[in-house]
């Protein structure tokens, strides 16, 4: 599983002309899922995505998490991450999970997110954590916060 976490200021999500998710602070997280993904993968990467120190503390270190900030979270599926691109001009998608399998992680990590974020903390904004819409043509805005941007593999 491939996380591109973005630390942003703001991020939204429009499909057809509709915008579909909007938040303030917080993460945009793109998401790739690949064959050998499994539930132990979904535990560890909701556990980073919550917990990573990507947000200045007081001395302006990046030493706190989203959930220490009470930020949002963003997350939008996105195949093309789990491309290899290593040999040739095109890419390759063969490690890539099935739609079907894509769909069903997808869900899940969203569930467990939702989950762990709740139990981590108690005054979370209301929509704290939004979803794109998968296997929709999304166009994604963001104002990057940094910029700050990390590639996270399990």
């Amino acid at each position: 599983m491939i996380a591109l976490l973005q630390r942003v200021r703001s991020a939204s999500v429009t499909v057809q002309g509709e915008k579909i998710a909007d938040i303030g602070q917080g993460l945009l997280v793109f998401l790739g899922v690949e064959k050998d993904d499994d539930e132990e993968t979904l535990s560890r990467i909701a556990e980073k995505i919550l917990k990573y120190r990507v947000f200045a503390d007081s001395e302006d270190k990046m030493n706190l998490s989203v959930m220490d900030i009470a930020g949002s979270v963003l997350m939008v599926p996105q195949f093309t991450l789990a491309a290899d691109t290593r040999k040739g001009l095109r890419p390759s998608f063969s490690s890539a999970a099935s739609p079907e399998k894509g769909l069903a992680m997808f869900s899940q990590l969203i569930d467990i997110i939702k989950v762990k974020g709740e139990k981590m903390v108690d005054d979370l904004p209301e929509k704290w954590l939004q979803t794109g819409r998968f296997g929709a043509d999304m166009e994604v805005e963001l104002v990057n916060d940094g910029p700050v941007t990390f590639h996270l593999s399990i």
